[in-house]
């Protein structure tokens, strides 16, 4: 059987969140244990804003995930063991539109908190209540190397979300 998930407070993470996210990666995940999509995503962020524990999401529009995002007041960021990469690989190349992730990686997904999903291989989610979001304006690039980062199409929306819950493996 599983290991269960266990709650504990944000800032009792030990994880260094630019290795977590800039090379670890993380499974962006919105919808309910019914209908869902997941994404691989390498960028982040975790912090302090308006007095709430944050992290913040990037979903180009093009992404299946995308429109779950924005249908879904709940999103959750799930991390995993070296071990997994091949999953974070296959989630990151294609698409929910066109294959069964889950069924594909063996990926299952759970509910620990009502309405959002993150898997039972995870080592650790951080599960997240929107409460901001905005769409990247090109425009305010302030360095012309970021434009590199999309041939002058599909800028990312950022989605903020409070953490509800930081779980992790006991």
């Amino acid at each position: 059987m599983a290991e269960e998930f266990v709650k504990i407070e944000p800032e009792a993470l030990a994880d260094n969140v630019f290795e977590a996210i800039g090379t670890g990666w993380m499974l962006v995940t919105a919808g309910t244990r019914e209908s869902y999509n997941t994404m691989t995503a390498s960028w982040g962020t975790m912090g302090v804003l308006w007095n709430k524990r944050i992290c913040i999401c990037y979903v180009r529009p093009s992404r299946h995930t995308y429109g779950f995002m924005e249908k879904n007041g709940l999103f959750s960021l799930s991390f995993f063991e070296e071990k997994h990469r091949g999953i974070l690989n296959y989630c990151g190349s294609h698409s929910g539109r066109d294959v069964d992730k889950a069924r594909e990686t063996g990926l299952r997904a759970v509910e620990p908190v009502n309405g959002a999903v993150t898997f039972e291989q995870a080592r650790m989610a951080l599960i997240c209540r929107k409460i901001y979001y905005q769409d990247l304006d090109p425009s305010h690039f302030l360095a012309d190397e970021i434009e590199d980062n999309y041939g002058g199409s599909d800028y990312h929306r950022f989605y903020i979300g409070e953490v509800q819950a930081c779980l992790v493996r006991r």
